[in-house]
Parts: C-alpha cells; sequence; structure tokens
C-alpha cells in the first residue's frame, strides 16, 4: 500500500495548517531579544542592554513554549531561548540588571 506525504500549506510556522498569531508572535519577539542580548552582550559598556533583554527573552520564550502547539515554533524558541541565557548570563557578569546606576 503507497503512503502518502502530508501536504504542508499555510504558515511557515504552523504544520497543522491553522493560524497561530499568538505563538507566532511570541516566537518573533523571544528571537529578536535572543539576537539582541547576544550581539550586546559582547561589549562590556552594554551590559543593562545584554541583561535586560535577556531576562526579557528568556520569560517571553518560556511563556511561548508553555502555549506552543507545534514543532516549528518550539525550535525557534529554543534558539530564541539560548541566545537569551547566553546574552543575560554575560550580561549579568559583565555589570548585571543595575550595575553603575543603584549602589
Amino acid at each position: 500500500m503507497a503512503q502518502t506525504r502530508p501536504t504542508v500549506a499555510g504558515s511557515l510556522l504552523a504544520t497543522d495548517n491553522k493560524p497561530h498569531p499568538l505563538q507566532d508572535t511570541l516566537l518573533a519577539v523571544t528571537l529578536v531579544l535572543g539576537v539582541t542580548a547576544l550581539v550586546t552582550a559582547a561589549f562590556n559598556s552594554l551590559h543593562l542592554v545584554s541583561s535586560w533583554a535577556g531576562l526579557i527573552g528568556i520569560v517571553t520564550g518560556a511563556s511561548g513554549q508553555f502555549i506552543s502547539e507545534t514543532t516549528r515554533e518550539r525550535f525557534g524558541l529554543v534558539l530564541g531561548l539560548g541566545a537569551s541565557a547566553i546574552g543575560f548570563f554575560l550580561g549579568m557578569a559583565h555589570g548585571g540588571l543595575f550595575g553603575g546606576i543603584i549602589g
């Protein structure tokens, strides 16, 4: 018996052919914050940006993981979470969330 392969039409992130606007938005925000945190973590003077962007990216990525419905969404969220976490940790090592502002 010949097996058929399902065709995927529609959104790149929705493999079940249904729209997922909230999940796609959380994915995009997590990826943007992760890239921002990772890039700004390379500069010691931008530790405030990298630590805050990383922290917010971790929160949005974790909440996106709770409500994600497709594998593609989860894959992108894990990439964004990893970049956010690395940026957050490097930002904390360079001065933290309030370094130089408080205390």
